[in-house]
């Protein structure tokens, strides 16, 4: 009972909050549907139970929040429906419509008991959110951007955005650091959330990052391990289309899907189904460079091969060729030889028969030219101071002369001298 103080009716806080849960529960006797996001699940393993945030935005600002319950029994089976209608469990960062009731609690305050929660109702708010950031990027013109962007001939440097413990990196890096060929890709790794509200700004900053040291990169690859419809709605943001879309290199998602692909795979310059599919893409990207090299060099292998075998033939052929005209000329360099030998030994003999019939002759000449010789004849050898006397000329009165005879010298001294028209006389 209220009580009354200096004529004021108070209220104990009880008071008022029970006869706000009265009101309430006499205004809310129904059950209702609500359309709301989930800004946190709250589950408790423990016991199973859920205490869900639920908010509206308007504009990005949070513009209504209130707390709710969902009780074990109902939230396994919503959560056995969301993975049979959406293919992945109940989660945070979903719209959603929901059927709860009104309840309030002196203890706990207004909250809303949830029975019920309509995927397909998730399930087409992700694809109106979808189609409007789809419509946004083509009307801003870069919807393409990204594919219109080079791609390199060998992506070597890989900066990687993903969650260092996911599955579908390791299978990725498996691929990439076994590959039988051996090619090497040098791969950094960007930590970030992948999933929920919070993996859009998460990636946004981990591409700003990537930005501010591009030079050192050829490509970005988003890999993620997998997910439904409602784990991946977060890549139908606008704001993270757009980032992947204007971004200056190539950038390629593997994140673990085979249908209805997002918003920014969409606008990736690749997009592969699994991380797997996406590590096979880059080392495709290695062999369509190899191959051909390895083809070229196999051929100039051949052409040199073949050049050198057609060189040795030629050389053979050459070779038989020299050696045959060798032999032959040899043959005739032998026959020549031998006619000079012939034809050298036949002058040497005439030439020494020349000379010896010549110094037989010159012996001959000197033979008859012996003094001696001609002293036996009756000739006589003149000398005047020792030279031979050839001319009256050479002689004076009163020289002294030698006269050689065969047997003998005899000397005389010149009293007078004659010339030839007359007799001369020695005494």
């Amino acid at each position: 009972m209220p009580e009354l103080i200096q004529d004021k009716t108070i209220f104990s806080l009880l008071e008022v909050s029970k006869s706000i849960q009265k009101t309430l529960a006499e205004r809310y006797k129904s059950l209702y549907w609500i359309k709301a996001e989930m800004n946190k699940l709250n589950h408790y393993t423990h016991s199973g139970h859920c205490y869900p945030e639920l908010v509206e935005k308007q504009d990005g600002k949070i513009v209504a929040e209130i707390r709710s319950t969902l009780w074990k029994a109902d939230f396994t089976r919503i959560n056995n429906n969301f993975l049979k209608i959406a293919q992945e469990p109940l989660r945070e960062g979903i719209t959603m419509l929901f059927q709860a009731s009104i309840s309030y609690d002196p203890m706990y305050g207004l909250s809303l008991r949830i029975v019920d929660i309509d995927p397909t109702f998730t399930l087409g708010e992700l694809e109106k959110e979808k189609l409007d950031s789809i419509r946004k990027l083509k009307e801003e013109g870069i919807y393409e951007a990204n594919k219109s962007v080079p791609f390199p001939t060998l992506p070597k440097r890989l900066a990687i955005v993903s969650v260092e413990t996911s599955k579908g990196l390791s299978d990725f890096y498996k691929i990439i650091n076994q590959n039988p060929w051996g090619y090497r890709l040098e791969c950094t790794l960007f930590p970030a959330l992948l999933q929920g509200d919070k993996s859009i700004p998460s990636i946004i900053n981990q591409l700003a990052i990537i930005a501010d040291k591009i030079a050192e990169f050829d490509v970005v690859a988003i890999i993620r391990g997998g997910g439904g419809e409602v784990g991946l709605s977060s890549y139908n943001n606008y704001l993270l289309a757009r980032a992947i879309a204007i971004f200056p290199i190539p950038v390629l998602t593997g994140i673990g899907h085979s249908t209805n692909y997002t918003v920014s795979e969409m606008v990736a310059y690749k997009n592969a189904i699994t991380p797997s599919e996406l590590a096979d893409f880059l080392i495709q990207k290695f062999h369509n460079f190899s191959v051909p090299i390895d083809k070229a060099a196999e051929s100039i292998q051949q052409l040199i091969s073949t050049r050198f075998k057609e060189e040795r033939n030629t050389l053979a052929q050459m070779a038989t060729h020299i050696q045959w005209i060798g032999k032959r000329e040899l043959q005739t360099a032998r026959t020549n030889i031998q006619q000079i030998q012939h034809e050298l030994a036949a002058l040497i003999k005439l030439r020494f028969y020349e000379h010896k019939t010549a110094l037989a002759h010159t012996e001959r000449i000197i033979q008859l030219s012996d003094p001696r010789r001609l002293l036996k004849q009756g000739f006589s050898i003149t000398k005047v101071n020792g030279k031979l006397l050839q001319s009256i000329d050479q002689i004076s009165p009163g020289d002294l002369i030698q006269t050689m005879v065969e047997d003998g010298e005899i000397t005389s001294t010149v009293t007078d001298k004659k010339a030839l028209s007359t007799s001369s006389k020695n005494n």
